[in-house]
């Protein structure tokens, strides 16, 4: 990735590297048959113990070594006192999740050792508290011993235990203190004080050894901050969200960031007002983007509607957890696809894409936000709290992404807000434009604006917006909507997230995998181009009734089987080439 103005604040909290390094995007496709070297690492606890944070900082160590990482988060939704493990995945090559199995284990709690010792290799590794977890096989180090008769905090302690996990795995301490150096603002001589310390312990107890690669670090990021990004790089200006677990991430990032990214955040009083406020400012002129989940989404639909109807573009990012009502709200699901697509009341057009990893959320954000200001028409990034949360290895080309111009007024004639043209897109002005009044409105209306119930004009205006979807799908004739991996005659076809774990299984199973990038409109025509070779289709999503593959066998493609997973997780790649087994 090439240095983004921004990528002094992205080095040194974001990732702990710099953005400005350069790399190129591999195809995992291509990787058939070639066995990757990889680690995977377990930490847990319990919630308030820094779980999180003590897993991004295990992928920065690993990046920091050459390595592309992914970080997996498990968690309730509470704030204390349940169970929180991250895994941590690397490798020489590009993969986009975690595994089942790992090399070792740091335990926090009694918790950690009891639920996940099944999970290490025969040959794994479990590093835990001494002095939290009771007759243990593994190194026990007493950190929060040691953390208490030092006067630590005792979050510190996670540092000890990465210094111990290090030392095992043969992971040189200098890599591990710059890591720290970098990622933490406070306590940091005693966090390198304390890795130092576990080093030498697990030093003693090697079980692996980490070769170094030539590879640059390169930075680790999720879903929700890479979309913040390709949405700035778009020219976002505004950015309005009531938090909601996946995509809170969103706002606090942009908050956080609001001026080295020249953006400004609110946070209204629900997401009623969230919707409504975005449409006013969009009106005004400023590019806005919305964040929420589906509860907060469904609270939205009649603002979503009058998006479609005043032709005011706003781009809405739905992140996508088990449902119905509040279901499993900090876990991952695929079930909001058909509901999107055709969302708010009365038939109006939307754009909605669907990326799978960080740099398809960068580019897809970006994209979502030109095409809504071009067709004056919402857009939806429909991501999935797999995507969302998890962090991973960013290669995207951030110059790849910047705004478009849409159609504005030239300043000729009299300005009528919604003049009729061939492809439904009228000349855009603001309020404040001297010599003329820009209209906006809910009821159906003329071109002026001003509302009219004549039926030949209903009729007309319904048309008139309804025009910009041919011309919306003569341009994405010319995008990349769908991706296809491998050449095999067993197609998985996927979208979201799980083009991670099918791609790895495609590689080592001789498949296809095909990825719709747009879902609305769908690129029927890519597909089938896509499926050409074909002889049998397996649909692969994460919710029960398989919702892509209705969309497929609307168009007329043909779906032999489908394997679904329902339980709020992610498909691993071990657990998805088992399931596969079981249908080819």
């Amino acid at each position: 990735m090439r240095g983004l103005e921004y990528s002094s604040v992205e080095s040194l909290i974001l990732t702990g590297v710099p953005l400005g390094v350069d790399s190129h995007s591999l195809n995992l496709g291509e990787i058939s048959g070639i066995v990757m070297e990889e680690y995977s690492v377990l930490i847990g606890g319990q919630a308030g113990d820094g779980i999180r944070q003590a897993g991004v900082v295990i992928g920065r160590i690993f990046s920091r070594m050459g390595y592309y990482a992914f970080v997996y988060d498990d968690y309730p939704s509470v704030i204390r006192g349940s169970h929180n493990f991250s895994v941590v995945r690397a490798a020489d090559e590009r993969m986009l999740g975690h595994r089942t199995r790992v090399d070792a284990a740091i335990a926090l709690n009694e918790e950690t050792n009891d639920r996940h010792r099944w999970r290490l290799y025969d040959d794994g590794l479990m590093i835990y508290d001494s002095g939290e977890v009771e007759g243990a096989e593994g190194l026990g180090i007493p950190m929060k011993q040691t953390t208490k008769e030092k006067k630590y905090p005792l979050l510190t302690r996670n540092s000890y235990a990465i210094g111990a996990l290090a030392g095992a795995f043969d992971v040189p301490l200098g890599v591990v203190e710059d890591t720290l150096k970098a990622t933490f603002r406070r306590y940091i001589e005693e966090n390198v004080e304390l890795a130092g310390m576990g080093h030498q312990q697990g030093s003693e107890v090697r079980t692996r050894s980490v070769t170094r690669k030539d590879s640059p670090p390169r930075p680790l990021m999720t879903g929700n901050e890479a979309i913040a990004l390709g949405a700035v790089k778009a020219g976002l200006k505004m950015y309005v969200a009531y938090p909601m677990t996946p995509t809170s991430a969103v706002l606090h990032y942009l908050a956080a960031h609001e001026d080295e990214l020249n953006v400004v955040t609110a946070h209204p009083e629900n997401e009623i007002a969230v919707a409504i406020m975005a449409i006013g400012a969009a009106y005004a002129g400023v590019r806005t983007m919305v964040g929420t989940a589906g509860g907060g989404f469904a609270l939205m639909n009649e603002a979503f509607s009058l998006t479609g109807q005043s032709e005011v573009p706003v781009v809405f990012v739905v992140g996508q957890r088990p449902a119905p009502s509040t279901g499993v709200p900090t876990y991952t699901a695929q079930a909001d696809l058909l509901w999107t697509i055709r969302a708010g009341h009365g038939e109006f057009v939307r754009v909605v894409v669907a990326p799978g990893d960080v740099d398809e959320a960068f580019y897809l954000a970006g994209r979502a936000m030109n095409l809504a200001w071009k067709y004056q028409i919402p857009a939806v990034i429909l991501l999935d709290k797999h995507l969302a949360e998890s962090n991973m290895t960013a290669e995207f080309d951030e110059d790849l992404v910047e705004p478009d111009d849409p159609l504005l007024w030239d300043g000729r004639g009299e300005y009528k807000r919604y003049t009729i043209t061939e492809d439904g897109v009228s000349p855009l002005a603001f309020p404040g434009t001297p010599g003329i009044v820009v209209k906006g409105t809910s009821k159906e209306h003329d071109e002026h604006g001003i509302t009219t119930e004549d039926a030949g004009g209903v009729a007309r205006m319904q048309e008139k917006r309804f025009a910009k979807s041919e011309a919306l799908l003569t341009e994405l004739r010319g995008d990349e909507t769908v991706k296809v991996y491998g050449l095999g005659d067993v197609a998985l076809i996927t979208w979201g997230s799980t083009k991670g774990a099918a791609v790895e299984v495609a590689s080592r199973m001789g498949l296809r995998v095909i990825q719709p990038l747009y879902v609305e409109p769908f690129p029927t025509w890519a597909v089938m181009e896509a499926l050409e070779g074909v002889e049998t289709t397996i649909d692969v999503e994460v919710n029960l009734t398989g919702q892509l593959a209705t969309i497929l066998e609307r168009e007329g493609i043909r779906v032999d089987s489908r394997v679904l997973r329902y339980d709020g997780r992610p498909f691993t790649a071990d657990e998805l080439e088992e399931g596969l087994g079981e249908v080819t």
